[in-house]
């Protein structure tokens, strides 16, 4: 219970700082905001690239002073490059202090209903990585939602073009007629042309937001077609057909791949499945695993191999095609 209450109390302190540093910070951007509009209307404004635009407006915290200290940081930009992937509308910085928090938050639980420090340090990394598993498995979800509806905005594109529209008309109908998230990407590098930004730089862009390998034999596909030449429809045609085939294979290796992933599911779930029923049938015969100190690193051992087992059967399942 004091360490529990210890907890607490560093969690009400962190939360007051930051939101102490948050308002003196804002103060200071606001005084800072009206003396850049002041230079403004006394000098002549500046011909800004859109590509620097875009880097400026990118915000990774509120707090300005926060804001600073992450933009030194690559991995908090890799970070907010996979949130906007994902699609989840959460800055890096407030990411990171959602990850803090659910890593105390976690640590408190555990050490409450354990009664043991070691067990809260496990805790605390748990919930830290929670919110990461859950931001990225939004981003695998939506990269394979756009990877099933990309083949239908690629005929659209080429029934376009077949028609006589340009091919930057031909980007805005796929915006406004392919579901999301094709609309939404097709949407930004419809725009990002439309702005000034060259159509090669807006495609780079596209392949640079969405790493998927269809992705890049599209980018490579029309930047091969406006610079040498060709029939861009039938470009298109051809490409929409391997992709399709390409789906077709992958489904085949899925189902000579489930017997392994349903192998994999079993041996995780075993071990903490056995404990819970033991734990609820016979305590006594289990306590000694999470009294004794052999105990103890018997489950660091046990952890540390099940983490190992799923990432090599995770490994042999996942065949590239």
């Amino acid at each position: 219970m004091p360490i529990l209450i210890a907890v607490l109390v560093f969690l009400v302190v962190t939360v007051a700082f930051f939101a102490g540093i948050s308002l003196f910070d804002e103060r200071k951007a606001q005084a800072r905001i009206l003396r850049d509009r002041l230079a403004a209307t006394q000098e002549p404004a500046e011909q800004t690239t859109p590509e620097a635009a875009f880097v400026r407006d990118e915000v990774l915290s509120q707090i300005p002073a926060f804001d600073t200290w992450l933009r030194r940081s690559e991995r908090v930009s890799v970070l907010q490059k996979m949130l906007a992937q994902g699609d989840v509308d959460v800055r890096a910085g407030n990411f990171l202090f959602f990850c803090a928090i659910s890593a105390l938050a976690f640590a408190a639980i555990v050490i409450f209903a354990s009664g043991n420090v070691l067990f809260g340090w496990a805790g605390a990394l748990l919930g830290f990585f929670l919110p990461y598993a859950y931001a990225s498995h939004r981003r695998t979800k939506r990269f394979q939602k756009f990877e099933e509806k990309f083949p239908e905005a690629i005929d659209t594109l080429a029934r376009a073009v077949r028609a006589g529209h340009a091919f930057t008309t031909a980007l805005e109908m796929i915006a406004n007629e392919v579901s999301e998230p094709v609309a939404g990407e097709f949407r930004q590098l419809y725009e990002e042309q439309k702005f000034g930004l060259p159509v090669r730089d807006a495609l780079l862009n596209l392949a640079d937001r969405i790493p998927l390998v269809d992705v890049k034999f599209f980018v490579t596909a029309v930047m091969l077609q406006r610079e040498t030449g060709g029939n861009l429809a039938e470009i298109l045609d051809n490409l929409s057909y391997v992709i399709r085939e390409r789906f077709k294979i992958l489904r085949q290796v899925r189902v000579h791949t489930a017997q392994g992933r349903l192998t994999m599911m079993l041996l995780m779930a075993l071990p903490p499945a056995v404990v819970v029923t033991m734990q609820v049938l016979n305590p006594g015969f289990i306590r000694p695993l999470f009294i004794d100190p052999v105990g103890h690193a018997l489950i660091v051992g046990g952890i540390t191999l099940q983490t190992l087992g799923y990432f090599v059967i995770r490994r042999i399942i996942r065949i590239q095609v």
